[in-house]
């Protein structure tokens, strides 16, 4: 699988980690990268199943964080941020929506998992989502916030009915 999807997956991670930061210092900071970019991942292929399905939203784009970051409260920005943010148009809202489903249900997160497990992004051979789909005591004390069920509950509505019905299709055919 071309790796298209990965400027998507990229500013979505980082989406999510800046709107549900980490707290505990660096360690914590990358285990709570690692938890995103995992739900990211698996929210990006489900969304994305084939490689015509990357290459289209490669083409036209996902559409940007603005209403992501209206929802969040983080279209308040300290106005001296003049830093580059051409990364927020790669921020798809629907991946970030079934990120936050999976990350506040780990449950959910195994039958996404399951889901793409035979998809062709997985063709190239196999991928681990244990800190996804199995959080130990460290995953969950690293990303407290990124994990929190109410505080990912409104992102985590934008979107729930359609990933609920993508994984009512299956694994044969949500991919």
């Amino acid at each position: 699988m071309p790796a298209n999807l990965s400027p998507l997956i990229a500013a979505t991670t980082q989406w999510l980690t800046r709107a549900f930061p980490a707290s505990g210092g660096a360690f914590a900071a990358v285990m709570s990268e690692t938890q995103a970019r995992q739900a990211v991942t698996v929210a990006a292929w489900l969304r994305y199943p084939t490689a015509m399905d990357a290459a289209l939203v490669t083409m036209v784009g996902p559409g940007g964080s603005a209403r992501l970051d209206w929802i969040a409260g983080a279209h308040m920005r300290d106005e001296a941020d003049t830093g580059d943010r051409a990364w927020e148009s790669w921020v798809d809202e629907v991946v970030a929506s079934w990120a936050a489903c999976l990350l506040a249900a780990p449950n959910a997160a195994k039958e996404a998992v399951e889901a793409v497990a035979h998809s062709e992004h997985t063709a190239v051979g196999p991928v681990e989502f244990r800190r996804l789909t199995a959080p130990d005591a460290h995953d969950m004390a690293a990303a407290p916030l990124l994990r929190h069920p109410e505080l990912l509950q409104p992102i985590a509505a934008l979107h729930h009915a359609d990933l609920i019905d993508r994984l009512r299709l299956g694994p044969a055919l949500a991919c």
